[in-house]
């Protein structure tokens, strides 16, 4: 308080020093308040920061007593903000069926497994904001706290960048995300039951492994291998590595096996499967097969039967075919990729030819008209495509027939695979060894069939 004659003007201070009020009080009649006044009594209680000198000035113009008013105002500070750490995969995982175009539900596609390439950046740090100091009335600082740095969740198969600044896949994988404290990326994913409408479709750069069966019209694609416990039924599986079912499968006419290495199975039926090396398996009945080198059918039955089996290499089995005179095609000596390709390759040979015949046969009808003075417009741009169309398939038939020519030369020089019965091979198989064909028209017992010159020849077990 700071008493002059006839006036007493009060200064009080806020507890945390960040305002300061003046009351004026009025002890006479003719007063006339001075602004020295005013900052003499702010100075006896040390207030020196944040005057609001447009306050002063309107109180020593207006006077207005027993009424408290802010003439100073200090800066509180400004507390920072922590890091953080941004994630650039889904943390939370959405269960919920994919949505189609046409409105429908897709239940096979849940999107459960989130793959990860090696080097992929998979959280990055974002940076603390630093706080900013405030200050008192009376003129002294306020610290601010500052933002505490955020901790990459370092898990398996990860690690920090040189900068520091991102965690980073050291492996192709599955990233797995556990309460916000560690992010790994796992080589194997495993599915604990079924593939059914529980997990969807399963699709993963890196080795699935599944404990139960795959159900009718679901898909699994893995870049690694793929090893299922139970029965593969009518499904899809592709994979960059090996398929191994310890069972067997159903396909019942739709299933489909895609191996860029091996195949091995108990049993297969009524399926198409394709590997680039080799098959092996206790039965093959009923499928279209395509084998890179060796498909080898042991064990108990050691059975193929029905379908269609193309090998690169060799056949091994027990039995092919079956007493009942089952139709079963079985191709060795090429690479079924070549074989199909030259298959082709003719085939569209063959119609470019005919759409050649048909082009002269319009450029002719089109000259007489053209000679007669009657070919309209629409006749001329005709008789133009005509003739582009006829040099267009002329060039690409000569592509196709130099392609064709390497084809065959490379089935002759690799037709010398074999079919090896270790029992039997009845009537109904037909057998191609590189270009060479052969009906069996009577069983053969403990045999290899080969190719000698221009045929097929039956030979003894160990030929």
């Amino acid at each position: 308080m700071v008493e002059q004659k006839d006036l007493k003007i009060l200064v009080t201070v806020s507890p945390d020093e960040l305002k300061a009020f003046i009351t004026l009080y009025n002890t006479g009649d003719n007063l006339a308040i001075k602004k020295d006044d005013i900052i003499g009594a702010l100075d006896s209680q040390r207030v020196v920061f944040g005057i609001k000198e447009d306050i002063i000035e309107y109180l020593v113009e207006s006077p207005m007593y027993n009424e408290a008013f802010c003439v100073a105002e200090g800066i509180a500070p400004q507390n920072g903000k922590n890091g953080m750490v941004t994630y650039h995969f889904n943390t939370d995982v959405n269960k919920t069926p994919t949505l189609m175009e046409d409105g429908r539900i897709n239940y096979r596609e849940l999107n459960l497994i989130q793959s990860v390439q090696e080097g992929q950046v998979l959280c990055s740090l974002v940076p603390p904001v630093k706080g900013v100091e405030g200050k008192t009335v009376k003129g002294r600082v306020i610290p601010a706290v500052s933002g505490k740095l955020a901790v990459l969740p370092r898990g398996k198969n990860v690690a920090i960048s040189e900068d520091g600044q991102n965690l980073v896949a050291t492996t192709a994988g599955e990233v797995e995300y556990l309460d916000a404290t560690k992010v790994s990326v796992y080589t194997n994913h495993e599915v604990p039951a079924d593939v059914d409408n529980s997990t969807g479709n399963v699709s993963f750069v890196g080795s699935v492994i599944i404990k139960g069966n795959v159900l009718s019209g679901f898909s699994v694609e893995a870049g690694g291998n793929v090893e299922v416990f139970g029965v593969v039924e009518g499904a899809t599986i592709r994979a960059g590595g090996n398929i191994i079912l310890r069972r067997g499968m159903q396909g019942m006419g739709k299933g489909t096996l895609i191996a860029g290495g091996d195949i091995v199975a108990r049993y297969i039926e009524y399926s198409s499967i394709e590997a680039s090396n080799n098959i092996q398996a206790e039965a093959v009945m009923h499928s279209n097969v395509k084998c890179g080198n060796k498909l080898e059918l042991t064990g108990n039955k050691g059975l193929l039967v029905g379908g269609t089996c193309k090998v690169g290499n060799i056949v091994v089995a027990k039995v092919i075919g079956s007493h009942m005179a089952t139709i079963t095609d079985v191709e060795v000596g090429a690479d079924p990729s070549v074989r199909e390709r030259y298959k082709n390759a003719r085939e569209e040979m063959i119609s470019m030819e005919s759409d050649i015949k048909k082009a002269d046969q319009a450029i002719t009808i089109l000259r007489k008209m053209e000679s007669a003075g009657a070919l309209t417009p629409d006749k001329q741009e005709i008789l133009t495509k005509s003739v582009r169309t006829k040099v267009y398939l002329s060039t690409k038939i000569e592509e196709v027939k130099h392609e064709i020519a390497i084809l065959d030369e490379k089935l002759q020089q690799e037709g010398n695979g074999k079919i090896r019965a270790l029992s039997y091979i009845y009537p109904g198989v037909k057998v191609s060894i590189g270009t060479c064909m052969m009906y069996v028209k009577e069983p053969l017992q403990y045999c290899t069939l080969y190719r000698d010159g221009a045929d097929v020849r039956v030979g003894p077990i160990d030929k």
